[in-house]
């Protein structure tokens, strides 16, 4: 294919080359092909920060096996919302991934998801009959159909044998497993993407990194951008400006002045894993199971016995474990921290830091762990587990939101958050878990408020093509959630199918 020529003003700018800008330009793509659409990428490869398998959790998070998203309250009732909007959320990742294979524009589904249950297992009789009462809120869903759960030892044995294997007989033990449960690939998905949009016409700068923003009365966003093998700088010009640069974005959404970015602040929060060496050991388990956080941790931050394949290996992780550092980015820098405090949210971090003190004492404690402790955490899930078996692996950097709150002054935001402008001309997404996992839905949040006119004149029946459970509440219709997963199930060679 002939390249196109350079135009003056781009319709969109994509600045970061994860999950989030990969779908964002591909539905934008999809919707519109004649849309001239750059990409801005301050590393050399595209997926190499939250999206690279490494650094991602990998789950698919679709709140079957994450007690986080079902916390029991003071008064003993379980909330099922947040896990039933995730679950749905997950299945527009997954419709869109089935239309992206059937087109050919991801490969072969096995080289970014496969087919791994999803387990919650607890212990105690307090945690036993949380867990019945959870399962009895959430099977009431046609999401969560299929859901089986036990607290028989011999029936968890058979689902995971590691976590049953040397432990107590005595014990309340208790599990709910799905089927349907998923390991997702995410840096495979982002790199097959942007190879599908580059093929199409989509040009890319990587190794080049935005520095600062301009916003004229004519309407078009002027970017300048540095080359960071030349130090050559330039302007690039674009109607419609997105930021997906993960932790890197709240410094350039602060860099905009738009009057959305006013009082948001970050802090980093690393991760790390405890990665089996041991093969047999490896061999031995094939599932996701998630446990409860501790006192103060970050929903990331949920432990989990984790079969995760990645470059067509499989591998064992556990974990993660919080670390602490002032960088936004894994490759970023340790002045990120210092540099994105100003005026506008000094406040907002000071008063979340004050209102949150579990959370610093836990990563406290995280910090200070030696792998002695770490493995004594393990054996929590993995009794009889050697020393010898695993090594220390480092994940990713993310940034949890502080905002600006007129009451606390600022509280802590666990989720992710689209901002834009009141124009519509620029989005930011803020925030870590469950993101990858969402990032369809949320990137359709985008479409509708930055593109509404478009949305009603044609875009939404597309969507529809693209997605067909797009405006299909499937939490509320058995009908629409089985032939939805169905589809997907068939197109991604997924086991569990309704």
């Amino acid at each position: 294919m002939p390249e196109s020529p350079t135009p003056a003003v781009y319709d969109v700018i994509l600045v970061g080359a994860g999950i989030m800008s990969a779908t964002l330009g591909t539905l934008l793509r999809k919707l519109d092909p004649s849309l001239s659409i750059h990409v801005i990428e301050r590393l050399d490869v595209a997926s190499a920060e939250s999206s690279d398998a490494w650094n991602n959790a990998g789950t698919g998070h679709s709140a079957f096996c994450e007690l986080n998203y079902t916390p029991e309250l003071p008064d003993g009732s379980i909330p099922v919302d947040k896990a039933m909007k995730i679950a749905e959320q997950f299945e527009a990742s997954r419709q869109l991934w089935s239309t992206l294979v059937e087109h050919g524009d991801l490969p072969d589904p096995s080289q970014f998801i496969r087919s791994v249950p999803h387990i919650a297992f607890a212990w105690g009789a307090d945690n036993v009959a949380f867990m019945n009462r959870r399962y009895d809120a959430l099977v009431k869903s046609p999401l969560f159909y299929g859901m089986e759960i036990t607290d028989k030892p011999d029936t968890i044995r058979k689902w995971a044998p590691l976590v049953m294997n040397g432990r107590d007989p005595e014990q309340p033990v208790v599990a709910t497993r799905m089927l349907l449960g998923t390991d997702v690939n995410f840096g495979n998905v982002t790199r097959s993407l942007f190879a599908s949009m580059q093929a199409a016409g989509v040009t890319t700068s990587f190794g080049t990194e935005v520095r600062d923003f301009r916003h004229k009365d004519d309407g078009i966003w002027r970017l300048k951008v540095t080359d960071l093998h030349t130090d050559a700088t330039r302007i690039v010009r674009g109607r419609f400006v997105f930021l997906g640069a993960g932790g890197g974005t709240l410094g350039l959404l602060e860099a905009t002045d738009i009057p959305e970015a006013t009082g948001y602040a970050g802090f980093p929060v690393s991760g790390q894993w405890l990665r089996c060496t041991n093969p047999d050991v490896i061999a031995q388990h094939e599932a996701k199971v998630y446990g409860k956080a501790e006192l103060g941790a970050p929903p990331m931050s949920v432990p989990h016995l984790d079969t995760r394949w990645i470059d067509g290996t499989r591998n064992l992780l556990f974990g993660p474990f919080a670390g602490f550092s002032t960088k936004f980015l894994k490759k970023g820098s340790y002045l990120d921290l210092l540099s994105s405090v100003g005026l506008d949210n000094f406040v907002p971090l000071v008063a979340a830091g004050t209102h949150n003190i579990d959370l610093t004492r836990y990563l406290v404690g995280q910090v200070l762990l030696d792998h002695s402790e770490r493995m004594d955490m393990l054996r929590a899930y993995l009794p009889e587990a050697r020393d010898e078996d695993w090594e220390l692996e480092i994940a990713g950097q993310r940034v949890q939101i502080i905002k600006a709150d007129g009451e606390q002054g600022g509280v802590l935001r666990f989720g992710t958050e689209v901002v834009t402008s009141a124009d519509g001309s620029i989005a930011a997404l803020l925030g870590a878990s469950p993101g990858a996992s969402t990032a369809t839905a949320i990137m359709l949040d985008v479409l509708e408020r930055c593109f509404p006119e478009k949305m009603s004149d044609g875009w939404r029946e597309r969507l529809k093509e693209l997605i067909p459970s797009y405006d299909v509440p499937l939490q509320e219709s058995v009908t629409h959630c089985e032939k939805a997963r169905r589809r997907s199930c068939a197109a991604l060679q997924l086991k569990g199918s309704p």
